[in-house]
C-alpha cells in the first residue's frame, strides 16, 4: 500500500536547491493537499556560483512545462554540451579534450571508440584521442548549440550555463504561482519533541513554523540535519584535496559564449570558464594546503588577464556528505547534504536525484533504502572526480605529484583503473558494478583516454588491419554537425521568442 504524502513541509532555505525541491514537491504532492512552506532570510546569502548543469535540468524544466523561452533569456542563460578540460596532461597530443554529454549518434561512433581505446591500451598504434568520436564535441568546437532541428531523427542530450541567483529568483516564482508558500524569517531556535523529531522553527523575531517534514535547504550551515539533528558528516578530504575557491566575472570573448564549460589545469587545482549571455564566470577551485587566498587570486587574476586589483570573492568548501541524508522527519539536500567540487557540474543534478529518490521512497516507507542509494550516488560521482586527479598527466607542482600518485582510493576506482592499464574490459566492468547511472563506460574511457593514459607512443606498434578508420568517423561527424545551428544563432531566437 502507498504511503500517503505528508500533510505539511518545511523548507529551510531558498536558493536555487530549496526552490528546486519546492516546484518538485508541488508537482508531486501539491494536489494530494500537501501545504509546501519555504522560509529564507533576507540575512543570509547564499552561494550562487554554481553555474553550469548536468542534462537532468533540461529534463527538471521540462517536467515543469518550464520552456525555455521562458527562463533562459531571464537567467542569462546558455546551452552546455560538455566540458573541454585543459592543461591536465603534458603529454603531447593530450594536452586537451572534450568529455561530451550523450547523444542519440554516440552508439554509432561509441563502439569504434572503445575499440580503439583497447587496441591502443594493449599496444596498438590507433588514434584513440576521444574529441574525433563524439558528436557533442564537434558542437561545442564549432561554435554551434545542441539543438537538434525538426529533420534530425536524433535526440541530443545538453544542459545550460546560468546565473545561479537568477534561477532561484524564476524558480521562486514558479513555485509561488503553483501554490508554494514564501515565508521571510531568520530562524533562531530549533525544537525538537521527546522521540528526538523536529517540531517547530522558531524565528528571530519570534514566529514559530511546525510541519510534518523538513527539508534542509540551509547550505554549509546544515542548520537541521547537523546543527539539530547531529547527523555525522563524512568528509571526503583525503582524496579530494580542494577546500577553497577563488571567483571573479570578466566580460565575454568577442566571439561570444560557446556551448561548454572550460576546466583549466592551474598550479594547485583548476580555473572554470563558464559563459553567459552576459558575461563569463571564472572560478579557481584549489587547495588550502598547497596555495594561499592571495596567490590564488593573483593566480586567478593573471589567468583571466585582470589587473592585480580586481576585484575576487573567497569561499571555503567542505567536501564530504552527510552520513545519512533523511534523518527522522528531515531530508537534507543542497549544501546542507553534501558537498562535491564543481569539476563535473553535479549539484543540481544531485539535488534531483534527492528530491525524486525521497518523494518515491516515503510512499514505500524506504528510508533504509534511499539514505543507501544515496551515499552510492555520492561516492560514484565522488570516485568519477578523484580520478580526473589520479590519472591526469602532470607533475610539475608538489598539488599535482601528490594528486597523482596517492593511493586513498576506493575498491570500485581501484579496480576501475586497474582494468583500464591491465588491457580489460572497462564497459563490462562499469556495469558490473552498477555505476553506469552514475557515469556511463563512455565517460571513463573519455577521461582515461582523454589524459593519454596509454603505453609511450614509442611503444606503439603497427597493426597489419586496424579496425578504426577515423576519417570515416570523423566524415560522419562532420556531416551530422552540419545540421545544427550556431549557438549565437540558437540564443538569437529564444531572446525573440
Amino acid at each position: 500500500m502507498t504511503r500517503p504524502p505528508p500533510a505539511s513541509v518545511i523548507i529551510l532555505g531558498g536558493g536555487t536547491a530549496g526552490w528546486m525541491a519546492a516546484n518538485l514537491l508541488q508537482k508531486r504532492w501539491g494536489s494530494a493537499g500537501t501545504i509546501i512552506t519555504l522560509i529564507e532570510s533576507r540575512d543570509i546569502g547564499i552561494i550562487g556560483v554554481g553555474e553550469g548543469s548536468t542534462p537532468q535540468l533540461k529534463a527538471f524544466f521540462d517536467e515543469l512545462g518550464i520552456a525555455e523561452a521562458e527562463w533562459m533569456p531571464r537567467c542569462n542563460a546558455t546551452y552546455k554540451a560538455g566540458i573541454e578540460f585543459a592543461g591536465w596532461s603534458d603529454r603531447p597530443g593530450y594536452e586537451r579534450y572534450f568529455h561530451p554529454f550523450a547523444t542519440a549518434v554516440d552508439p554509432f561512433t561509441e563502439p569504434t571508440f572503445f575499440t580503439a581505446t583497447a587496441l591502443r591500451r594493449r599496444g596498438g598504434d590507433v588514434p584513440a584521442h576521444p574529441d574525433p568520436y563524439f558528436l557533442a564535441t564537434r558542437i561545442a568546437r564549432e561554435g554551434r548549440a545542441p539543438l537538434a532541428p525538426a529533420n534530425f531523427p536524433f535526440d541530443i542530450g545538453y544542459g545550460y550555463h546560468f546565473d545561479a541567483y537568477l534561477v532561484g529568483a524564476t524558480l521562486r516564482d514558479f513555485a509561488v504561482a503553483s501554490g508554494v508558500r514564501h515565508e521571510t524569517a531568520t530562524i533562531a531556535e530549533v525544537s525538537l519533541d521527546e522521540s528526538g523529531d523536529i517540531a517547530s522553527l522558531r524565528s528571530d523575531d519570534g514566529r514559530t513554523f511546525a510541519a510534518d517534514l523538513y527539508l534542509d535547504a540551509s547550505g554549509f550551515r546544515a542548520t537541521l540535519i547537523e546543527g539539530a539533528l547531529k547527523e555525522p558528516h563524512r568528509g571526503f578530504g583525503e582524496n579530494l584535496f580542494n577546500d577553497s575557491a577563488v571567483v571573479t566575472p570578466t566580460p565575454l570573448p568577442a566571439a561570444g559564449a560557446r556551448a561548454m564549460t572550460s576546466a583549466t589545469a592551474a598550479s594547485a587545482g583548476w580555473i572554470w570558464h563558464i559563459p553567459l549571455t552576459s558575461r563569463a564566470g571564472n572560478g579557481y577551485v584549489y587547495s588550502s594546503r598547497y596555495l594561499d587566498r592571495d596567490d590564488a587570486a593573483a593566480e586567478l587574476r593573471r589567468h583571466c588577464g585582470l589587473a592585480e586589483d580586481a576585484e575576487v570573492r573567497h569561499l571555503s568548501m567542505k567536501c564530504g556528505r552527510a552520513e545519512r541524508s533523511w534523518v527522522r522527519n528531515c531530508l537534507a539536500i543542497g549544501l546542507a547534504q553534501g558537498f562535491l567540487e564543481p569539476l563535473e557540474a553535479t549539484a543540481l543534478h544531485i539535488v534531483l536525484a534527492t528530491v525524486k529518490g525521497f518523494t518515491a521512497a516515503w510512499e514505500q516507507d524506504d528510508r533504509d533504502g534511499f539514505n543507501a542509494a544515496i551515499a552510492r550516488r555520492y561516492e560514484g560521482i565522488r570516485d568519477y572526480i578523484v580520478c580526473h586527479y589520479r590519472t591526469a598527466q602532470r607533475r610539475d607542482t608538489d598539488y599535482w605529484r601528490d594528486a597523482t600518485s596517492h593511493d586513498r582510493l576506493s575498491d570500485s576506482l581501484k579496480q576501475l583503473i586497474t582494468t583500464w592499464f591491465t588491457g580489460g574490459d572497462l564497459e563490462a566492468e562499469v556495469h558490473r558494478q552498477e555505476i553506469a547511472a552514475y557515469y556511463a563506460p563512455m565517460s571513463w574511457h573519455v577521461m582515461l583516454a582523454g589524459y593519454g593514459n596509454f603505453p609511450p607512443d614509442e611503444r606503439a606498434r603497427p597493426l597489419p588491419a586496424s579496425p578504426v578508420d577515423l576519417d570515416a568517423v570523423e566524415r560522419f561527424v562532420h556531416g551530422c554537425a552540419l545540421n545544427f545551428p550556431t549557438h549565437a544563432e540558437a540564443l538569437s531566437r529564444l531572446s525573440a521568442a
